[in-house]
């Protein structure tokens, strides 16, 4: 019973300080230890830390790093080319004033589906979104949650092909790849949206009633770096190549390696591995780097310092994975605790046999325990991913369809307030979580977890498609 006690504190004191802004390194093999402390376990502390924790967290970054790295210097090289600013100011143009929120939702979508992080996107889309925001005469408080909508929601867990981390981190478990279930994708990708927009609206609506506008009183000086340098932006097209590059070549390369001679997978310095386990990981690899490649050629006047904008993006990578990474070997160390076959019967069998539904209640709750989609995406499906797989199997439920769920699972409970890109984005955005949360929490928390069962349902009555 004091191993159980200690599994849930260990879970609740993570949320508490990762709110607090306590860094996750040290917090997760704290915690992992407390957890194990209280179960009786004292002399076993050493060997938990060092053999179950950083063999945990060391085999994340194993297989997961090149991801990180090529999407972060993705990102950055979007960022400095000004590839970025270029699709958010088109956009805005060609929508117009009078579509104000629908520009600021697409153009993040825009940017996120190819691959843009969240952070690069909140620092270039801010800026203009308060522009647009104030010409339009909506409040302030409400950016955030049009950030998220178009950042946070669909484009990160439910299209299909998208290289967010969220989208493949299922992919070597269930030998699956991006595009996995890609018609449930999108049904649930529009469900997200259409829940999403149409609170927005009808937040927008309502302040237009109490005749608030953008006002003065949550105004900070909003800096863009870009506007005396408007003309050196790239055209609308070699910013939108690289971004449909990522898509493209990710389902190309999906297709084209299976081709390829891979029988030497087999031999025991490859992993004695098979190539479904790897394919969606290489193809995605791939496909960023031709796609950072394509940024380089296509903007080669434009870099003052292309060097620096690598390493920045290469710098980028470190302090996520590892953060995700640690969550992971908390994970590890939860999962070898007798007490959590306990806490994880308990949890699947929540389910009534159905293991669509065990998936989502296990990922959900871990997800918000961490206050991370991929570090609680991760944790989930190395303690259970095996089993879920096994459980699908005997059911005659497609691999697909468990990569899909796990996926959207993963971006319900997640930005509870503690959730690190929620804190940053309204630290971007200079607003407090009173002012602007709330929004966050219904487009992407209540939006999501919609998207969701309505994939479960038509998932559990027609399969995957």
């Amino acid at each position: 019973m004091l191993s159980i006690i200690g599994i849930i504190l260990s879970l609740l004191m993570m949320m508490y300080f990762a709110y607090k802004g306590v860094s996750i390194l040290l917090l997760a093999p704290a915690l992992a230890l407390f957890a194990v402390l209280l179960s009786g376990d004292i002399s076993q502390l050493f060997g938990v830390y060092t053999q179950i924790f950083m063999s945990g967290l060391g085999s994340y970054v194993m297989k997961y790093f090149p991801l990180f790295l090529f999407g972060a210097v993705f990102g950055k090289l979007m960022e400095d080319s000004g590839s970025a600013q270029s699709i958010a100011r088109s956009l805005v143009k060609k929508l117009n004033g009078n579509n104000a929120l629908l520009a600021v939702v697409l153009t993040c979508s825009i940017l996120t589906y190819g691959g843009v992080s969240l952070f690069v996107v909140g620092f270039a889309i801010f800026p203009i979104a308060a522009a647009i925001f104030r010409t339009a005469h909506i409040p302030k408080r409400l950016i955030p949650g049009a950030i998220s909508l178009g950042s946070l929601s669909f484009t990160m867990t439910a299209l299909p092909g998208t290289p967010a981390i969220q989208n493949m981190i299922p992919m070597p478990f269930f030998g699956t790849n991006a595009f996995a279930a890609p018609g449930l994708g999108v049904i649930g990708s529009v469900v997200m949206f259409v829940a999403g927009y149409g609170w927005l609206n009808y937040r927008v609506r309502k302040a237009r009633v109490a005749a608030e506008r953008y006002g003065n009183d949550d105004d900070t000086p909003e800096k863009n770096s870009h506007s005396q340098e408007e003309i050196r932006l790239p055209a609308l097209w070699q910013a939108l190549l690289p971004i449909f590059l990522v898509i493209a070549c990710n389902y190309v390369l999906g297709n084209v390696i299976p081709l390829m001679n891979t029988e030497y997978l087999s031999e025991a310095r490859y992993g004695q591995t098979k190539l479904n386990n790897v394919l969606g990981l290489w193809a995605i690899i791939g496909a960023l780097v031709i796609s950072c490649l394509s940024i380089i050629v296509l903007n080669w006047p434009r870099w003052k310092n292309l060097t620096d904008t690598l390493n920045k993006g290469t710098v980028g990578a470190l302090l996520p994975i590892f953060n995700t990474a640690s969550e992971v070997g908390y994970g590890a160390v939860i999962a070898s605790l007798a007490a959590f076959s306990v806490i994880s019967n308990f949890l699947l069998n929540m389910s009534a046999g159905n293991v669509l539904i065990s998936e989502s209640i296990v990922i959900s709750m871990l997800v918000g325990s961490t206050g991370s989609a991929s570090g609680g995406l991760s944790i989930a499906l190395n303690m259970m991913g095996d089993h879920f797989l096994q459980l699908a199997d005997a059911s005659g439920i497609a691999p697909e369809l468990l990569h899909r769920v796990a996926a959207m699972a993963s971006g319900g409970l997640d930005t509870l307030p503690h959730n690190g890109a929620v804190i940053s984005l309204l630290a971007i955005c200079g607003l407090t979580h009173k002012r602007a949360y709330l929004d966050i929490f219904m487009v992407t928390l209540l939006g999501g977890l919609l998207g969701l069962v309505v994939v479960i349902i038509l998932g559990s009555l027609f399969g995957a498609f």
